[in-house]
């Protein structure tokens, strides 16, 4: 969400120093309430300084990391102290990580050392066990909800976990003796597998990787409910982080069946199984973009991570063997920076909605409840489980309340940029930067959004939209936006400042009926009281049941659809 850093108390900035072996990333968080579970961003940086290849000569032998990496290093820190100062980030809140490549190097004590002389910061250590964990906080910090397997692929090491948090208050589950943490990160395989072809040792290569992880997986003790979990699902869902399988992810992203796609974001991207194990067509790709520097290159992979790609395949590939079936891949974002500030939050924090936290901001509790339980009745009653048309699995109360918190937010734009500004309001709008959203919520708000503005979008939307649109598994779903979008903006004619308190001007009631043929027909009630203008709200009455005409149902007039019928009565009780 935008942010402006002068509305943030300096004592809720937290600085983070993220010492990976890639790359060094700094960072400035506010963990001010109401917002702090989504951790926003206010300013970030990240320095290509590669601690793991400054720690290998030529030749390929180990040796200390140099005095010119270290003074880049320091140099580097020191133009960030300066930033936090700008920033008014309290000293005691500022925390510099270190993971595997400082930890492995043959000098890091005299590293470490000099970063403290030279900046007057302590260097901590993340041992194996505790990078694994705070990487899987990253993950859980990621997504609203998880349960399944994790791993981290980092510049020289990748951690093996699993994770259970299902968005009630008991919190985040992770093994009790921490991730599993094994030497085969994105550079380190890199590095190996050259050598491994060189030396014609590629299968001795894959042996020794595909017992790493066999063995790694018996040791984590995967808890029985989540196996039988999984077998139930027709497999795991396997949650991915860390710039290696980012870059992985992002290469699947430009193979994606819709193109161009839509949300350009990595984190809640969600693959199938076979999708995240086309190899070929990945290093194909990979490979086409080293070639082509400029227009070819791949979005988000640069030349480094492009090169890494055979190494990542050779690892995704002995995982495919090595680990239990997996059913889907999600892509997250989170990572030291996450997973250290989440894992300072009381597990009732944790068990925060991030689409909910991000949107209450914007809108009054009182006049949010109101507004959810007003779109909650457009619903008829009764359950849609199993049923082709499942709409009560898709639009369930947190997406509700979000989207009731934005029901006003772009009443101040002119009516030429509404349904288009709504449109992109979780790509390049006011949810484009919260963290722990998937695709699918920030798919389901923005054509929500768009069609509570009308829906009317100028050509060069149409096939922005159109894209978001075919991410959406069911036309059902589709045609039920467009239903509550134009319920949405019903009730804003009714509440042009949101529903008040002790105030009733509408009450909906929704229920299947059958029309004069006998055909299925949504029948929508809107009581109004006495005060309401009548011709206002017959106007929007007209535009909610122009839905269910069948020339604009999903696919035309014979595509999908309900017929729907709007009935206005005056309130009586």
């Amino acid at each position: 969400m935008a942010l402006v850093p002068a509305l943030h108390a300096a004592e809720h900035l937290h600085a983070i120093v993220d010492m990976g072996s890639n790359g060094i990333r700094f960072s400035i968080s506010s963990l001010q309430p109401p917002t702090q579970r989504i951790m926003p961003t206010l300013y970030q940086h990240r320095v290509g300084i590669s601690l793991y290849d400054a720690q290998y000569s030529q030749t390929g032998e180990r040796i200390p990391i140099d005095d010119k990496t270290i003074k880049a290093v320091t140099a580097a820190f020191k133009q960030f102290k300066r930033t936090c100062q700008d920033f008014g980030v309290p000293e005691q809140n500022t925390t510099v990580l270190a993971t595997e490549a400082t930890r492995t190097a043959i000098n890091s004590e005299a590293f470490r050392a000099e970063i403290k002389k030279e900046v007057g910061w302590e260097v901590t250590m993340l041992a194996k066990e505790e990078e694994g964990r705070v990487g899987a906080m990253g993950v859980a910090s990621s997504l609203p909800s998880l349960s399944g397997l994790v791993m981290d692929l980092g510049g020289g090491s990748t951690q093996l976990s699993w994770i259970v948090k299902n968005g009630a208050s008991d919190g985040v589950r992770l093994p009790s003796s921490g991730a599993v943490s094994m030497p085969y990160g994105a550079a380190a395989m890199s590095r190996r597998l050259a050598e491994a072809e060189k030396t014609g040792t590629t299968d001795k290569l894959r042996e020794e990787v595909y017992g790493a992880v066999r063995a790694a997986y018996e040791t984590l003790q995967v808890p029985k409910e989540l196996e039988r979990a999984a077998i139930e699902a027709g497999g795991f869902t396997l949650y991915l982080s860390g710039g290696g399988f980012r870059g992985w992810g992002y290469v699947l992203m430009s193979q994606h069946r819709v193109q161009p796609y839509p949300i350009p974001v990595i984190n809640g991207f969600r693959v199938s199984r076979n999708a995240f194990l086309e190899i070929d067509q990945v290093k194909a790709a990979a490979a086409d973009s080293l070639e082509h520097t400029g227009e070819g290159e791949l979005f988000r992979i640069s030349e480094r991570r492009a090169g890494q790609v055979p190494a990542v395949a050779f690892l995704v590939n002995v995982l495919a063997e090595a680990l239990p079936q997996v059913k889907e891949v999600r892509f997250c974002q989170g990572g030291v920076r996450e997973g250290h500030l989440f894992s300072s939050f009381p597990t009732g924090l944790k068990a925060e909605l991030p689409l909910v936290v991000a949107t209450r901001p914007f809108a009054n509790t009182d006049s949010s409840k109101k507004l959810v339980a007003i779109l909650e009745s457009a619903f008829p009653a009764g359950s849609t489980s199993g049923a082709a048309d499942d709409y009560k699995s898709i639009f369930i109360p947190d997406l509700l309340e979000a989207f009731a918190n934005l029901i006003y937010y772009h009443s101040s734009h002119s009516k030429d940029l509404q349904a288009s500004a709504a449109l992109r309001s979780t790509t390049a709008g006011v949810l484009a930067s919260v963290h722990g959203i998937t695709h699918e919520a920030r798919t389901l708000i923005a054509l929500l959004l768009c069609a509570r503005w009308g829906g009317s979008i100028p050509p060069s939307d149409e096939i922005y939209k159109r894209n978001l649109e075919q991410l959406i598994e069911s036309p059902w779903t589709l045609w039920w936006i467009n239903y509550l979008g134009a319920v949405a903006s019903l009730i804003a004619s009714i509440y042009p400042a949101g529903p008040l308190v002790g105030q009733e001007r509408l009450r909906l009631k929704a229920a299947w009926d059958r029309d004069e043929k006998h055909r299925a027909l949504l029948l929508l009630e809107v009581g109004v009281s006495g005060d309401v203008d009548e011709e206002v709200v017959e106007h929007e009455a007209n535009e909610v049941e122009k839905v269910g005409k069948r020339k604009r149902w999903i696919g035309g007039r014979d595509g999908i659809g309900h017929r729907l019928s709007v009935k206005v009565r005056p309130i009586t009780s």
